[in-house]
């Protein structure tokens, strides 16, 4: 119990005190059931206790005041609009009577709420692109911190829960929600994880929220790194594959012309044969030539007509013997070339099947390589 002597000293004590107290304090005093001096520091006051306010019969300090003790109540949200741990002494003159209660009033805080300013300036630093980390009751952002590195001016203190805030789906569901967006407002995605506080008394209650924010452009480069290079690994891939097709077209064009060639040189070989042949006639009709020259000189004046063909017939022999050599030094020559083309023709093919079998390889090694950008992509999904 407090004396009325006293109430000046304790009124000066609580002003005095009450901005340095961690989440907020207010002091009432009440004479009867009426508020008639009142003291709130700046971050926490309750509008249900002005000066001239009338308090609750059954409330803790009417209780204070019929027992004569000291009252102390936890409060439920659904009174006031938050979690309050009341303290209400009562007051007696000096015949000790009681007229009336010195109440104290403290926000309950969360532990997580408590501890906010020791942990939550360390722990935005400790995201290599920096982070928010901020905390809300049922209606509003309460606390937050932002790193050196990143921040987000839009999430001040005060800001109200809208309805398709990640922390407004965790009060609902009471369960932990992640959600990467905000690419149409930074430019850039983040992530925003949430976790439901629940009281400490009753853990099915959720009482605040916590929430972390970070960016993630080191994931959206490598996403979209990972993107023009698949695009462009699949562009090389295709024209490989046309490379290839035009390689396995090309290599059976050589085999068709490596056959044609040695068809060639059979029909050359061919020909040799027929000038051979033709060489043979041309000595036999030589020699029935000479003997028609010979007959026709034996039968005088009545073979000179004989002997005019057999010489015509010897120059034909002549002739068509010295066109041999013509024919079989072109067709050497054809031979040659041929030749010459055939060894460059298996070389082509042998080069082309090269080549085929290089660009099934590096068809393959692009597919390991697109394949590589699809799990780089995924990778980047989890940063």
């Amino acid at each position: 119990m407090i004396k009325f002597s006293a109430l000046d000293s304790c009124k000066f004590l609580a002003e005095t005190l009450g901005h340095l107290v961690p989440g907020g304090i207010m002091f009432c005093v009440t004479e009867g059931d009426t508020v008639v001096w009142r003291f709130s520091s700046d971050s926490f006051h309750l509008d249900s206790f002005e000066v001239g306010n009338h308090v609750e019969s059954n409330g803790v300090m009417m209780n204070a005041v019929r027992n004569k003790k000291t009252v102390s109540q936890n409060v439920p949200r659904t009174v006031y609009g938050q979690r309050l741990i009341i303290v209400a002494m009562p007051i007696i003159d000096d015949t000790d009577n009681v007229f009336g209660a010195f109440s104290v009033f403290l926000p309950k805080l969360h532990p997580v709420a408590a501890a906010f300013k020791d942990f939550a300036p360390v722990l935005a630093e400790m995201f290599d692109e920096g982070s928010v980390i901020y905390m809300t009751d049922l209606t509003q952002v309460v606390y937050r911190q932002a790193s050196q590195k990143f921040d987000i001016s839009s999430l001040p203190v005060g800001h109200a829960i809208l309805e398709e805030d990640v922390a407004a789906r965790t009060i609902k569901t009471k369960k932990p929600i992640s959600k990467e967006g905000g690419a149409e407002i930074y430019g850039f995605p983040v992530l925003e994880t949430n976790y439901p506080l629940f009281d400490e008394d009753n853990p099915d209650e959720i009482v605040a929220s916590l929430g972390v924010i970070i960016p993630k452009k080191t994931a959206a480069h490598l996403r979209i790194i990972s993107g023009n290079l698949e695009d462009g690994l699949s562009a090389i891939s295709a024209a490989i594959e046309e490379l290839a097709a035009e390689a396995t077209s090309i290599h059976s064009n050589e085999q068709n012309l490596n056959n044609n060639i040695k068809e060639i040189i059979g029909l050359s070989e061919e020909i040799n044969k027929v000038s051979v042949f033709i060489k043979e006639i041309a000595d036999e009709t030589k020699m029935l030539g000479l003997n028609a020259a010979i007959e026709a000189a034996r039968a005088g004046e009545s073979g000179r007509g004989f002997g005019v063909v057999a010489e015509e017939i010897r120059k034909l022999s002549e002739q068509s013997k010295s066109t041999v050599p013509r024919i079989q030094e072109l067709t050497d020559t054809i031979k040659a070339k041929v030749n010459d083309a055939g060894d460059m023709s298996k070389s082509s093919l042998h080069a082309s099947q090269e080549q085929a079998a290089a660009t099934e390889q590096v068809t393959a090694s692009i597919e390991e390589i697109t394949a590589m950008c699809g799990e780089l992509n995924e990778m980047a999904k989890t940063l």
